[in-house]
């Protein structure tokens, strides 16, 4: 359960979400998306102005949210290539897909084709996802453990991804427990049983984790409610 979570995300900057596991990073992102199960019994989401907290997931997919999760979907039947254009454009060329998955480590050769189901491993469904997110460009991208069942070289590729959204000025937010996926942003939140312990630049942010999180017997029971 959350209580008194209050935060901001700025087009163009990159953010970090970082806690232990069960903290309620996940639990935040899903009620940003607007998962049915996740509606918050006080408090608003505000986006661009506007009250989204009574939108669906589809309506707030619409206005520029999207969430990769950490487990990607299976699709039976369906391609990679037929998966990659259903992102919402018009006309979506096949020379952007190829550039999109080049982008992203998968050779379009040998995946265009390939069906979005067990036949591919987690690692390469969260490929074949990074590169809808490359095509798609939506405003608010939210990573839920993005380096979860990956290797060490998609952790470089993921990075790239987040750099190129904040780029082009959307805003990724990274929902992660380790330090290493929380470097490349420039402010993070600390979560502790549903609870803000901390929030500032990333660096402070990781130092208070490390200070906090890591030495600490209960991982979800915060030390401090005032910590700051």
């Amino acid at each position: 359960m959350l209580s008194n979570v209050s935060m901001k995300f700025l087009p163009g900057y990159k953010y970090a979400i970082i806690g232990t596991n069960g903290a309620g990073k996940s639990t935040i992102c899903y009620i940003i998306m607007g998962l049915s199960a996740y509606k918050p019994y006080k408090g608003r989401i505000i986006l661009d102005t506007n009250d989204i907290t009574d939108l669906s997931v589809s309506e707030r997919a619409k206005l520029g949210i999207t969430l990769m999760w950490q487990e990607p979907a299976r699709f039976e039947g369906m391609t990679v290539e037929t998966y990659l254009n259903l992102g919402g454009k018009l006309a979506i060329q096949k020379s952007e897909i190829v550039e999109a998955m080049e982008f992203v480590g998968l050779n379009p050769a040998v995946y265009l084709k390939r069906f979005v189901d067990k036949t591919l491993s987690g690692g390469e469904r969260k490929r074949v996802e990074l590169a809808s997110i490359l095509l798609l460009k939506p405003k608010y991208v939210i990573f839920d453990e993005p380096d979860s069942g990956i290797d060490l070289m998609s952790l470089n590729i993921i990075n790239d991804v987040v750099n190129y959204v904040a780029q082009y000025g959307g805003t990724p937010i990274i929902i992660t427990h380790r330090e290493e996926m929380a470097y490349n942003t420039d402010y993070g939140y600390l979560i502790c049983a549903g609870k803000i312990l901390k929030h500032g630049t990333t660096n402070d942010v990781i130092n208070a984790f490390r200070g906090t999180c890591e030495v600490c017997e209960h991982p979800n029971l915060p030390k401090s409610e005032e910590m700051k």
